[in-house]
């Protein structure tokens, strides 16, 4: 198992897979290397890329050093792209989109940039995170009530039904959940000022200035198709392309292909991008 030491002197572990430019798979909320779309995606991406996934800080086999702020994963990545040659394509879904996207205004090295389904709430479409979740969910981390803090990540922060969650607790994969719930606190440090159901931050992205690929599934629902439309449109050098027929939960054969186009495709000649999904 190879790794990377982060700026903080974090271990962090990731894993090569193909040939080709090199890209990297930034994981979403309770998912590592093994755990999660991603897993599939660099299989499906390989015979085009050499692909690298690795687990984000507190998961899998990486490390975890004390105490946690949105920068030591974007200095996690900056390892892992120096790593691998001083730049790379970067793909992040959930979460790990928005991760991604801070990680581009910091100015790393990304040479473009896609992004599958950042949960930003832009609107009325879905309620906003409620008042004091975020503490509320590092309390229960703090208590080591993982079981609970991945019950309110799953209801108030996913919005999904109480009833579905109370099945999925009674699954073996419920366990894995709560293996990582206390890395829950981290992906919500980078999604909360989006999470309010207002308009998105005209400057909070404005350095992000590399080609990006903001993408959403056909059948995911309004809010989710308004909050991705909403972050290309703050992007100085992003395209909004409907993924027909997927959800959050991306099939890697539907999402591969879209990626393998964009990532392939040649810069023009003023610096700007041939544009493959253009209407």
């Amino acid at each position: 198992m190879p790794t990377v030491t982060s700026k903080d002197g974090t271990s962090i572990a990731y894993s090569r897979v193909g040939s080709g430019p090199p890209t990297i798979l930034v994981d979403g909320a309770l998912c590592w290397r093994q755990q999660g779309p991603n897993a599939g995606l660099a299989e499906k991406l390989a015979d085009h890329f050499t692909v690298y996934t690795y687990d984000r800080r507190g998961r899998g086999e990486s490390g975890d050093t004390p105490p946690f702020n949105t920068m030591r994963e974007i200095e996690d990545l900056e390892a892992l792209i120096n790593e691998v040659g001083g730049s790379a394509f970067v793909y992040g879904i959930s979460s790990g989109a928005t991760l991604a996207l801070d990680a581009a205004a910091s100015g790393l090295a990304i040479a473009k940039l896609a992004i599958f389904e950042p949960p930003h709430f832009v609107d009325d479409t879905r309620p906003p995170l409620p008042e004091g979740y975020q503490t509320r969910l590092e309390d229960l981390v703090k208590a080591d009530e993982r079981g609970k803090a991945v019950k309110l990540f799953m209801t108030e922060g996913i919005n999904l039904p109480s009833l579905m969650v109370g099945m999925m607790r009674l699954m073996p994969a419920w366990r894995k959940l709560k293996s990582i719930a206390h890395t829950l606190p981290y992906d919500v440090s980078f999604v909360v000022e989006a999470q309010q159901g207002k308009p998105l931050s005209s400057s909070r992205w404005s350095a992000v200035t590399v080609p990006t690929l903001a993408v959403v599934g056909g059948k995911s629902p309004k809010w989710m198709h308004n909050g991705v439309r909403a972050t290309a449109s703050v992007l100085p050098n992003a395209k909004y392309f409907v993924l027909e027929g997927e959800m959050h939960i991306v099939k890697p054969k539907a999402l591969a292909p879209v990626l393998t186009e964009f990532f392939a495709n040649e810069m023009t000649p003023n610096g700007r991008w041939d544009d493959p999904f253009a209407a």
